[in-house]
């Protein structure tokens, strides 16, 4: 268990968050969400004790380990990966390392016997005999194979790398795990294991990320950083958004008597506890769920930006044909004679091992670049605006404000509107006079939307549009997306974006493409049962 008392954190005379009062018991998985900038990495590093708290105190038992997902991804560059696993549980990596020593010495003495028979007791407590299976099952499930258990780190690629400090993370059995951004460099084979390793985890585990799938299917509970406050509440995070969204709802309705929004939240929690997963968490979560009281669910203050894609006209029935596409970028074939053909009503994602082949297919389709071999036709109706993964050219370098900068693309140029526009895309104030080249890379991606947002087209190609974004602007991009009557192009690595937004799904692969008119989660199962 973890005891949260009366935390308060200040930077430079600031309040982050004060009067933080919570406990996290084990067998539960706690979602820990909020705006960017809120302090959730930072909540994280002071239940580790890796930062110290203005006021108060995280109580934590002796007894128990807690494990966390380091971030440096070059620190264990001078070890084996196996040796980096084992390093999860510090004190048995010690007693291997002492062991090893005292049976390397030449001139072994009785004590040294004495000794070596303590550290071997401890080895085989801390269940150091099944440590190798342990650390190779781990890393198996996230991707790395068998050949690589024991190269040098230094010698993996950077996402190999993140899946090696997630395995030390979870290897030796830890009472408390916290991750931050675990998700990040994973395919869906490994988040799939990861997500059945985090539901059977017997201990507590603290979890930051900006994947609302992988929140919904391991959160007991939703730990909600929201304007300097931290509160916690029963529920994933669909539950949480869905709920903290009808209590806005209610709260605005005034007229409406109390005993009307009782009821109507009951009938919300009743269905939403009805809804079962696989997960041996979802029984307990039902548990809680049905014995929560109204005063209990969320009422957070969190803004959302208004996104919204409206075409000038409709698409007529032609909309885009490529044939036989190819593009070698830096010596690596992506794309490999891929043909397909649009209809009007089609969202479709792209799915690849390899980004830049969906990036290279985006810039040939809109003309930034040519491809080496095939031909493609869009539609006379059509209209097409572009999302790219790299916005740099858009901001690095230029002199302009923000109403400057958006004045470039509207039609209605007048200050009054444009400033509007901005503020319901959550700039407001002053705020729309800063500089653009100065902006985050949250705030740059909400410029972005806006610039398509006025564009008016019935096409729109987006190259990883989630990145950068916190949960608030991903569900908003996510909701203007399924509202948008016209075609969608996308990527992105987003489990729940893509299986609500598309219905198609194209794979592109080094033989050319895999396209099926289906979900994303029919699509994984579909690959599941050919695989067989």
């Amino acid at each position: 268990m973890i005891t949260v008392t009366d935390l308060e954190l200040q930077f430079g005379g600031s309040r982050l968050f004060s009067n933080v009062n919570l406990k996290f018991t084990p067998g539960n998985c706690y979602g820990v969400i909020g705006a960017n900038g809120a302090g959730k990495s930072t909540f994280l590093r002071l239940l580790s004790g890796d930062l110290e708290s203005t006021r108060g105190e995280v109580v934590i038992p002796p007894e128990m380990r807690m494990s966390v997902l380091k971030q440096d991804h070059f620190q264990y560059d001078q070890y084996p990966v196996m040796d980096t696993v084992f390093m999860g549980n510090p004190r048995l990596y010690e007693i291997m390392k002492e062991k090893e020593a005292l049976y390397a010495k030449e001139d072994f003495t009785e004590a040294d016997g004495e000794h070596a028979a303590l550290l071997e007791g401890e080895f085989a407590e801390l269940n150091g005999w099944e440590a190798e299976t342990e650390a190779a099952q781990i890393l198996q499930g996230l991707g790395i194979p068998a050949e690589l258990h024991y190269a040098e780190m230094h010698t993996l690629q950077g996402g190999e790398k993140v899946k090696v400090l997630l395995a030390q993370a979870l290897f030796g059995q830890p009472e408390i795990v916290l991750l931050d951004e675990p998700t990040n460099h994973l395919d869906v084979d490994s988040v799939d294991w990861l997500e059945d390793f985090l539901i059977d985890f017997p201990g507590t585990v603290i979890v930051v990320s900006h994947d609302r799938h992988f929140l919904n299917a391991v959160c007991t509970h939703i730990v909600d950083v929201d304007y300097g406050q931290i509160k916690m509440y029963v529920g994933n995070y669909d539950f949480w958004y869905e709920s903290s969204q009808l209590i806005q709802r209610m709260l605005k309705d005034q007229n409406r008597k109390n005993e009307e929004k009782i009821k109507e939240l009951q009938k919300f929690i009743e269905r939403f506890s009805a809804n079962k997963s696989k997960s041996r968490q979802a029984t307990s979560r039902k548990k809680l769920i049905d014995k929560l009281t109204v005063e209990e669910m969320p009422a957070s203050s969190r803004r959302y930006p208004w996104v919204a894609f409206k075409p000038d006209r409709e698409i007529g029935r032609e909309t885009l044909e490529a044939a036989d596409l190819s593009k070698t970028v830096d010596g690596v074939k992506v794309l490999n004679h891929v043909s397909f053909r649009l209809n009007r009503e089609d969202k479709v994602a792209f799915l690849c091992e390899n980004d830049q082949a969906a990036t290279a297919l985006f810039q040939i389709l809109t003309e930034e670049t040519e491809p080496d071999e095939g031909s493609f036709k869009w539609g006379l109706s059509t209209s097409r605006s572009y999302f790219p993964k790299d916005n740099s050219a858009f901001f690095n370098d230029v002199e302009l404000n923000l109403v400057e900068w958006l004045r470039q693309y509207s039609s209605d140029d007048s200050e009054s509107y444009l400033r509007g526009f901005l503020g319901r895309m959550l700039f407001s104030g002053e705020d729309v006079y800063k500089p653009v080249k100065v902006l985050s890379g949250g705030e740059k991606v909400r410029c972005m939307l806006s610039r398509m947002m006025l564009a008016g087209s019935n096409v729109l190609l987006l190259d990883q549009p989630t990145n950068h974004l916190d949960l608030e602007s991903i569900t908003a991009v996510n909701n203007g997306l399924i509202d948008f009557k016209g075609v969608v192009l996308f990527a992105s690595h987003d489990h729940q974006f893509i299986q609500t937004v598309a219905n198609r799904i194209i794979e592109i692969t080094p033989e050319g493409c895999i396209d099926r008119m289906s979900t994303y989660d029919e699509y994984l199962e579909w690959k599941k049962q050919n695989k067989k």
